[in-house]
């Protein structure tokens, strides 16, 4: 499955909210259930430290969810790879090898793509919805 090209979808609140034509409206978009987020592996030391930094706020906001936990521990690795690659940046070239600075830039290139779907930077916010109530989607079956 290739990557999209152009804009981000339109969240469904987003289109409901601005009126969009109800056949362009998924109202079978899955919704994750509240599951407890906890790391999908085992992480190491460092990586453990940015999931328990970053995490427990966009667990609270509903940013991530069971559903996120594999997408965010890769994150959380990458950003690791950042900090290491932001001291080794300056470090000797050895031939045959990726440079220092030619894998920060990777690990940083992967941090914008991965954590913007977490609202990793104020630009990467400003397209989130957060604040709506999560829905039960068996609870429209029981109230008729």
């Amino acid at each position: 499955m290739g990557e999209q090209g152009g804009r981000p979808p339109k969240p469904r609140a987003l289109k409901v909210l601005h009126g969009d034509r109800p056949d362009r409206i998924n109202n079978a978009e899955p919704v994750p259930s509240a599951l407890p987020v906890e790391p999908p592996y085992e992480l190491p030391a460092p990586v453990r430290e940015v999931w328990d930094r970053l995490a427990p706020d966009r667990i609270a906001k509903g940013l991530l969810t069971a559903w996120d936990a594999d997408a965010f521990a890769a994150f959380c690795e990458a950003l690791v790879l950042v900090q290491q690659g932001a001291r080794e940046a300056s470090g000797p070239i050895v031939p045959g090898c990726a440079s220092p600075m030619s894998r920060f830039k990777e690990a940083v290139s992967i941090c914008g793509s991965l954590g913007g779907r977490f609202g990793w930077t104020p630009s990467d916010r400003q397209k989130l919805v957060v604040g709506e109530e999560r829905r039960d989607p068996t609870a429209d079956l029981l109230s008729g």
